[in-house]
């Protein structure tokens, strides 16, 4: 399954039977699923459903959903209030006669006033009736949505995956100096012996020299280090192509390999391989930033 991004956006609208049906879903960022829930009053019976549905499609990330239902009534569910009309008719009249007003009085604005026209069926319909009328839309505004997380989770994979080569390739660049770390340090030491030696006329036995060159090499062997980061980097790529929610653990991958990298850096006390060691860090702190989008 390809990567899925944390962030996308669906809609869809219908009418059907009669109900005008809306749905539209968002999705941030979060570590957990969290479901924020709006729907039209009358209808909270269907929220388990929902929530249900939603599941099917979405394993981590804060979800807003916003469910609107609107029934179509036809023309007999609407009717004129006349005592309502009356009212205002004889309060308008009245104020006219007292101010002197000549104007006649129409009925379309009146119309529009507050409680002249009834809905004879704002009752919510019963859920279970709504519910097969409402899940084709849901479904359809999450698989819009779902669609807009695919194309993003595209382009994270592809950023992720070129962050992962740059890591690889410090890395070669690192296995391939460390070797070169021990003979230098030999290097130097045999000269600074010597050195001291011709100074002070005094002389040393070999073992001393090799000992000290072996406790150097046994504490700027990174051999092992080097062998888990690629084995990390390995698990990383695989996780990116898993049908798995894989956020979570790009992130705990990421991790490991940002301590493995810290120690290398500690134990190989080299210029090169530091150099090596700060690109990989670079790489490891894009790639951090970019799965906190990751589902």
């Amino acid at each position: 399954m390809p990567l899925l991004s944390m962030t996308g956006f669906g809609d869809a609208r219908h009418e059907r039977e009669n109900h005008s049906l809306s749905a539209e879903v968002r999705t941030i960022n979060n570590r957990h699923l969290k479901l924020n829930l709006r729907s039209t009053e009358g209808y909270a019976a269907l929220d388990s459903r929902i929530e249900a549905v939603v599941r099917q499609f979405v394993r981590r990330g804060t979800v807003n959903v916003n469910i609107r239902i609107r029934h179509l009534s036809p023309a007999e569910d609407y009717r004129v209030n006349l005592d309502v009309l009356g009212n205002y008719i004889d309060q308008l009249q009245k104020l006219a006669a007292q101010r002197h007003f000549n104007e006649e009085l129409r009925i379309e604005p009146l119309a529009s006033l507050p409680g002249v026209i009834e809905e004879l069926s704002v009752e919510a319909h019963d859920p279970d009736d709504v519910w097969p009328l409402l899940e084709p839309t849901l479904r359809e505004a999450l698989e819009s949505m779902t669609a807009m997380r695919l194309a993003e989770g595209e382009a994270l994979a592809a950023d992720l995956a070129s962050q992962c080569e740059t890591v690889e390739a410090s890395l070669k660049n690192i296995a391939a100096r460390a070797p070169q770390i021990v003979e230098g340090y030999r290097q130097r030491l045999q000269d600074r012996v010597g050195e001291a030696l011709a100074k002070f006329n005094v002389s040393i036995e070999p073992i001393d020299l090799v000992r000290e060159i072996c406790v150097f090499a046994d504490r700027s062997d990174i051999s092992e280090e080097i062998v888990r980061l690629r084995s990390h980097l390995a698990q990383f790529t695989q996780a990116l192509q898993s049908a798995e929610s894989a956020g979570r653990k790009l992130e705990f991958i990421c991790q490991e390999m940002g301590r493995e990298t810290n120690t290398i850096g500690s134990k190989a006390n080299d210029a090169e391989i530091s150099h090596e060691v700060v690109a990989i860090k670079t790489a490891l702190e894009r790639i951090r930033e970019q799965i906190q989008n990751v589902e």
